[in-house]
């Protein structure tokens, strides 16, 4: 039997400076003294592990911060990539190998959050799958959908 993934701490919210949150795609910004919950670990990918696709700008200047951490680059909101959150990223073997129509890209930091290497942004939850717009099109979902997605993750 596989344990669960518990929450491993938590860390405390500070405001970000002026200008310094990016909000695009209803992107969330720290509050000040609001405690976020961290994880060292994600729940165990079987054959439908539930996740949620997010909507995230890979652009330079879009909600994602900086630069892409694969391969150090932005990448157009065109483009079909996305990002799994930091510790399902760890069983991928190759982080720029196609998955299915994407591209991992990047990876979410849910250990840590809140300070202006992560945009001033709470940690990632443990299960998300953040994507551009390009694939939320070419999944087909309509647009009045996008942001939070419920979907499983397959380790198939």
């Amino acid at each position: 039997m596989t344990m669960a993934c518990q929450p491993s701490g938590k860390i405390r919210g500070i405001k970000p400076p002026p200008g310094q949150c990016n909000t695009e795609n209803d992107s969330d910004c720290c509050k000040k003294g609001k405690m976020y919950t961290t994880y060292k670990c994600s729940p165990p990918v079987t054959g439908n592990t539930k996740v949620v696709l997010t909507l995230n700008s890979f652009q330079k200047g879009g909600d994602g911060g900086g630069p892409s951490e694969c391969d150090n680059q932005y990448h157009f909101d065109d483009t079909p990539v996305h990002f799994l959150e930091f510790f399902l990223s760890q069983n991928v073997q190759n982080i720029m190998t196609p998955i299915l129509l994407m591209t991992v890209v990047d990876e979410c930091d849910s250990t840590m959050g809140c300070d202006d290497e992560h945009d001033y942004q709470p940690p990632c939850p443990n299960n998300i799958v953040d994507a551009s717009k390009e694939v939320w099109e070419a999944l087909g979902i309509p647009k009045g959908d996008w942001g939070d997605y419920d979907i499983t993750w397959s380790d198939s």
